[in-house]
């Protein structure tokens, strides 16, 4: 007979597992207790790669029952896979109810000992340790119980009882959502770092324990293998004066410090000593990321980042960090803050943030490094804006009004003014037109495209009407367009490529398509790669043409239904901007997921 709570179905959840676990390897693992009826290895929709868990489908619902008892934390490919039911309803997982949170483990307490040791108070639902991507146990974890009495009985029973070597402590589980702003009065966690490499938990208790008993205590290290600590004490008084007495404190010897003497003292991007002891209260994850987006969120206010004069910067080198990055605005004026995220191996993102003191500095810094080549990329620098003031901005510029009518004022629609009609041609930003080389669904995917009245197209308008859109100007032409590519230009119109595989003009091999004296040649080939010397020796005119031929295909790979339409969207950034997605697919993907939120809003 199944547990009660146990679900009717016999769905397991298999996770902790590495990524080259396929679903053959657990086939093999799991059929070996009961017929398995199927076998999910959930994975990412785009890389393919496994996400680290996945479902595993029994027949009986007993087959199910016995995996969990003698498959739970196994090996699979050498590291200990966790098991649990698999619940389709995620009420009970978010509701929190039975959730405990253990705090202060040894670091030799696993995902099998914890769950040894609470499954004595009632049915489990879920249990894990958290722990780095090595397996190392971060020191807490989690154990979610079938039923709220089950998880009282857990704390009152095991709260402040010696697991190992320390002493756990035990409390209900409490989602970040409901927990109150954090007291900055009265704390007793701080978190420690500037200090030596060769500390350890010995000499860091050792320091700290002067100013009171120190209940608790962890060092971890960075991508970059920077190390910093944490260290919780009884009493908030205690804490408090460990602040005072060691943050800034310099713990050099002697003969190292007079090597200094009489010199500034050195300070990082945040204005602390470099070697001085950095030790202040604790933040939790969300209270931080709530600080750094009041500290560079460009919106004003009372905070230090006034309207005006924080700066977003990108298309950073690999190998900038703050200090390099307040390097290169230093010459500008005063930087109250600055920011350079750097991924989990230690790279930077490629973007950041300068705050300055005054407008005026900001203003200076934009003129002279924006574009500005840098380590071999030029810089885009600009003034930085909330989420949500970019994406009203993107709307406002990119979604038609009600009644069809874009932002020209034009009706869109089918052959109308300010929009484009099925199986068009859009020319973007320069006047040119582009290449039928998207095919007709791209045409059809376009849409109405922002634009002003008519005027002349490239040596002349088209007879039979006035064009459609301003600059950036709209070239139409009807579905019959391949039927026309044999046939002469119409006045002041390029000359066409033919589509790969489309039969040429007739004519004498080699022979340029008929057309009137002085009319342009089509554009350069871009078969080779596209930067900015390549892309200077173009015409103006055929600049975009030449990044459109290149973006398309980019962007197809993440978002291949809608490629067209978010070229089009992308082709009224500067050049500049465009040549940096290029260059960089992570970039490229960012501003295809912006251009996905905006249309999704329409």
């Amino acid at each position: 007979m199944a547990a009660s709570g146990v679900p009717q179905f016999a769905s397991l959840y298999v996770g902790d597992l590495k990524p080259e676990v396929t679903e053959a390897m657990l086939y093999e693992i799991f059929n070996s207790v009961g017929p398995v009826a199927s076998i999910r290895v959930c994975r990412d929709s785009v890389t393919r790669r496994s996400l680290g868990y996945g479902y595993v489908n029994f027949h009986n619902v007993s087959d199910a029952e016995r995996a969990l008892d003698t498959l739970n934390y196994s090996s699979i490919k050498g590291r200990s896979c966790r098991i649990m039911w698999s619940q389709r309803d995620p009420s009970l997982r978010k509701s929190g109810a039975g959730n405990i949170y253990v705090k202060n483990l040894d670091k030799n307490i696993d995902n099998k000992a914890l769950y040894d040791t609470f499954s004595l108070f009632g049915n489990i639902l879920s249990c894990k340790v958290a722990s780095d991507s090595q397996g190392s146990s971060y020191g807490y974890g989690f154990v979610h119980y079938e039923t709220e009495e089950a998880a009282k009985q857990a704390i009152e029973r095991v709260d402040g009882m010696q697991i190992g070597d320390r002493t756990v402590q035990v409390c209900e589980f409490v989602k970040h959502t409901d927990r109150g702003s954090p007291d900055t009065e009265n704390y007793t966690n701080l978190y420690v770092k500037n200090f030596d490499t060769e500390w350890d938990e010995e000499k860091l208790n050792g320091i700290f324990a002067e100013f009171g008993p120190v209940s608790s205590s962890c060092i971890r290290s960075d991508a970059k293998g920077r190390k910093f600590a944490f260290v919780s004490y009884e009493l908030v008084e205690d804490a408090k004066k460990a602040v005072a007495e060691l943050h800034k404190k310099d713990f050099r010897s002697d003969e190292e410090k007079a090597k200094d003497e009489g010199k500034e003292p050195e300070l990082d991007a945040e204005g602390h000593p470099v070697n001085g002891l950095y030790c202040q209260r604790a933040q939790t994850k969300q209270e931080r990321a709530a600080e750094l987006r009041e500290k560079f969120s460009g919106g004003g206010g009372s905070g230090s980042a006034a309207a005006g004069v924080n700066l977003y910067v990108k298309n950073l080198d690999d190998g900038t960090d703050d200090v390099a990055l307040k390097a290169l605005f230093e010459p500008f004026g005063e930087i109250t803050s600055v920011s350079a995220p750097k991924d989990e191996k230690g790279r930077s993102k490629g973007f950041g943030f300068v705050c300055f003191g005054s407008s005026d500095e900001a203003t200076k810094a934009v003129t002279e490094m924006h574009l500005k080549v840098i380590n071999g990329k030029p810089l885009y620098v600009g003034l930085a804006q909330k989420r949500e003031e970019r994406n009203e901005r993107l709307k406002a510029r990119y979604q038609p009004e009600k009644g069809g009518k874009g932002k020209g004022g034009g009706k869109g629609g089918k052959g109308g003014p300010g929009g484009m009609p099925q199986g068009g041609m859009f020319a973007p930003p320069g006047g040119m037109m582009m290449p039928p080389m998207y095919g007709q669904q791209m045409m059809a995917m376009m849409g109405p495209r922002p634009g002003g009245p008519g005027g002349p197209m490239m040596g002349g308008p088209m007879k039979g009407g006035p064009m459609m859109g301003g600059p950036p100007m709209m070239a139409m032409m009807g579905k019959g367009m391949p039927q026309m590519m044999g046939r002469p230009p119409m006045p002041g119109m390029m000359p066409m490529a033919p589509r790969p595989g489309m039969p040429m003009p007739a004519g004498p091999p080699g022979a340029r398509p008929a057309g009137p004296p002085g009319a342009p040649m089509p554009p350069p080939s871009t078969s080779g790669p596209l930067n900015a010397s390549v892309l200077a020796a173009a015409p103006p005119a055929v600049q975009k043409q030449m990044i459109g031929e290149k973006l398309f295909p980019a962007i197809s790979k993440h978002q291949p239904d809608l490629a067209g339409k978010i070229t089009g969207m992308m082709l009224e950034m500067d050049n500049s901007e465009l040549l940096m997605l290029l260059e960089s697919d992570n970039q490229l993907k960012n501003k295809v997921d912006e251009a996905m939120r905006v249309l999704q809003t329409k």
